[in-house]
């Protein structure tokens, strides 16, 4: 006759198998790097960031960062390497109607303003990095 406590045993492994394995979804590790720099609203090179729902793409980080206005006194930086394959370091793009990156290798799409994919076959969000608005002139980004 089989003990409990060996069925008890059985049962919690599986259990903890089953938690354990996850589907390969392909979305790796982005690498990190050291990203610390000042972009300021009064530069020609960023006028584009002085209205709301704006983005422009900077230097830095991996691939280069997408720097988008959200409201008035929100900043989203946004690492350009896409979150699906990032082994691949393939560099998402600004789309034609400024809200959206998308990944010209996998066809996924990210919204700017959060970094979510809304199309696949992207499941993660693209990498945020920490932006501070001085409220008139400077937008500090940083990890």
């Amino acid at each position: 006759m089989i003990k409990k406590s060996n069925i008890l045993f059985f049962f919690l492994f599986f259990i903890i198998l089953l938690t354990t394995c996850k589907k390969d979804n392909n979305n790796g590790q982005i690498p990190n790097v050291y990203v610390n720099f000042y972009i300021y609203l009064s530069d020609p090179e960023f006028a584009a960031l002085n209205s709301v729902g704006t983005a422009v793409r900077v230097t830095g980080g991996v691939k280069g960062i997408i720097v988008y206005r959200a409201t008035w006194d929100e900043f989203i930086a946004l690492e350009r390497v896409s979150s699906y394959q990032p082994e691949n370091l393939c560099p998402v793009e600004i789309d034609s109607t400024g809200i959206y990156a998308k990944d010209p290798c996998s066809e996924s799409k990210f919204s700017l303003f959060d970094g979510m994919p809304v199309k696949g076959p992207a499941t993660a969000p693209l990498k945020m990095y920490r932006s501070l608005f001085d409220g008139t002139n400077s937008v500090h980004i940083f990890n």
